[in-house]
C-alpha cells in the first residue's frame, strides 16, 4: 500500500437494524489532504466518519490504517491520533479553557495556556475562557469543540457538520482554522452538505449516495463538470432517493 494512504476502505459494508448503510468498494484517504464527503440526509456520512473513528468495525470487507487492518481492536495510541467535531456535541462539565485542555492532558502532555488562549481568540472565545461550558450556547459550544478536537494536535481530524448551527461571521472562524490546520499538512474528512464549504476547504470530494460512492475526484472538477448523471442532479438541486 502506498505511504501516503492514511485510510483504504476495501469492499466495506455497514448494516444497521438489518439494512445497509454504506456499500463502498474502494476509497483512499491520502496523507495532508481535505476530503468532503456530500450527500443528501441519510446517505451513510456519518456512518463513514464513525468507521474512520473506529468507533465501529465494518460488518464486512477491511479497513486500513496506514497499511494495517483495522479489525476492531484498535490501539488506545492510534485512536488519540484522530480526532472527531461531531454534529451535536458535548461540553464537558469544567471551564471552557478546561475543556480544551482536556485532550492534551488526556495524551499525557502539559497544556501550553498560549495555544490554548490562541484557539480560544482564533473562533472568539477567550472572553469566555474561564466560564463553565455547560452555560455556553449552542453555536458557542460548536466553536468550542472545533478548539477541543484541535488541541491536541491529531494526526486526523473529522468534522462532521461542524458549522450547521453557526452564522455566517463564525463559519468563517471555524473554516479559517481548518484552513490552517490543512495548510500545515493535516488529513481532514468533512462531511457538510453545504455545498460551497466543500468547494472553500476540500481538495477532493465525494458523493455519497445511498450508502455508495456515486463520484469521487478533485473538488473543482466534480462540482464544475460531474462525470455522473446523479451527481449532477445532486447538485442542481434535485431530490435523489
Amino acid at each position: 500500500m502506498a505511504g501516503d494512504v492514511v485510510y483504504r476502505l476495501e469492499w466495506v459494508r455497514q448494516e444497521s437494524g438489518g439494512r445497509v448503510v454504506l456499500d463502498i468498494d474502494r476509497l483512499d484517504i491520502t496523507r495532508g489532504e481535505t476530503l468532503a464527503i456530500i450527500g443528501p440526509s441519510g446517505s451513510g456520512n456519518s456512518t463513514l466518519l464513525r468507521l474512520i473513528q473506529f468507533l465501529e468495525a465494518p460488518s464486512e470487507g477491511r479497513l486500513y490504517f496506514e497499511g494495517r487492518e483495522v479489525n476492531g481492536r484498535v490501539a488506545l495510541a492510534t485512536r488519540r491520533r484522530v480526532s472527531t467535531v461531531f454534529q451535536r456535541p458535548i461540553a464537558l462539565t469544567r471551564s471552557v479553557e478546561a475543556n480544551v485542555a482536556y485532550g492534551i492532558e488526556l495524551r499525557g502532555r502539559r497544556p501550553d495556556p498560549g495555544e490554548i488562549r490562541g484557539l480560544l481568540e482564533a473562533l472568539d472565545l477567550a472572553h469566555l475562557a474561564r466560564r463553565p461550558a455547560a452555560a455556553l450556547s449552542g453555536g458557542e459550544i460548536q466553536r468550542l469543540a472545533v478548539a477541543r478536537a484541535l488541541a491536541p494536535r491529531p494526526d486526523v481530524l473529522l468534522l462532521d457538520e461542524p458549522t450547521a448551527n453557526l452564522d455566517p461571521r463564525n463559519v468563517r472562524l471555524v473554516e479559517s482554522l481548518v484552513q490552517e490546520r490543512r495548510a500545515l499538512g493535516m488529513t481532514i474528512v468533512l462531511a457538510t452538505h453545504q455545498i460551497f464549504q466543500a468547494r472553500r476547504l476540500a481538495d477532493r470530494i465525494a458523493l455519497l449516495l445511498d450508502g455508495r460512492i456515486a463520484e469521487v475526484g478533485p473538488a473543482q472538477d466534480l462540482l464544475d463538470h460531474p462525470a455522473d448523471a446523479r451527481t449532477r442532479a445532486f447538485l442542481s438541486g434535485e431530490m435523489i432517493y
